[in-house]
């Protein structure tokens, strides 16, 4: 079975970096650089794995990894869905994302340091090491790199109407702290889908997989194992 390990916008490996030296086996971690689309994202992931998959996606990652379960259900043994939505886009968030996309082109390290804190607990705000490494990990993607994955965000499937269907294990995990993908919204989520379960982890934010790692990977890890998927 392969782990992949799925980032969200401005993301990349980092994210993940904790919780992949926890898990056995292969492990892929995920490029969301180079498609226009969340269904050609996640056709590529599937695409370039073989066999059985378990599907763990932060954020924009977690739309992708639902995607993955509609298109090849049959590959995917769980999914561990953080900090992320099932909603499509409405008409009031399109114009948001356009300026951002024009933030993005004006100057991209203005717009990261505009963007960063609300994804993080207030209370981490002064943690210089966190922001600083958040911050890096995003300004090292370019405007095309980020107005692909916003308007790829902009076109989003409603994953509202796949998640009934699921038939695999599904973790939702979110920070309490968290006011972009609130906990209610993933509580909405687990509603719709026939076995799920969420977790809450106290004092996180959006980036709860940088905020609270250690916390992340006892959370992802216990419900793996239980679920028997860590051998």
């Amino acid at each position: 079975m392969t782990w992949v390990l799925i980032p969200g916008l401005l993301s990349d490996a980092r994210v993940w970096g904790p919780l992949a030296e926890a898990l056995p086996g292969p492990v892929v971690h995920a490029d969301l650089t180079r498609d226009a689309s969340i269904r050609a994202m996640a056709a590529r992931l599937l695409a370039e794995t073989d066999g059985p998959l378990v599907a763990v996606g932060h954020s924009l990652g977690g739309r992708v990894a639902m995607e993955m379960a509609r298109q090849a259900p049959d590959r995917i043994r769980a999914l561990v869905l953080v900090s992320t939505g099932h909603h499509p886009a409405t008409e009031a968030e399109l114009p948001r994302r356009e300026a951002r996309i024009a933030e993005g082109h004006a100057d991209m390290a203005a717009l990261v340091a505009d963007w960063l804190p609300p994804m993080v607990a207030p209370d981490r705000h002064g943690d210089a090491a966190l922001m600083d490494d958040l911050a890096a990990m995003a300004r090292g993607f370019d405007a095309a790199t980020h107005e692909r994955q916003i308007r790829a965000l902009m076109a989003r499937p409603d994953a509202g109407a796949t998640l009934p269907k699921l038939r695999c294990p599904v973790l939702l995990v979110v920070g309490d702290r968290d006011g972009w993908s609130p906990p209610a919204q993933h509580h909405e989520i687990a509603a719709l889908v026939p076995d799920a379960e969420v977790r809450v982890i106290p004092g996180a934010g959006h980036f709860l997989p940088v905020e609270r790692p250690a916390d992340t990977v006892a959370v992802l890890t216990g419900w793996l194992a239980d679920k028997g998927l860590l051998t």
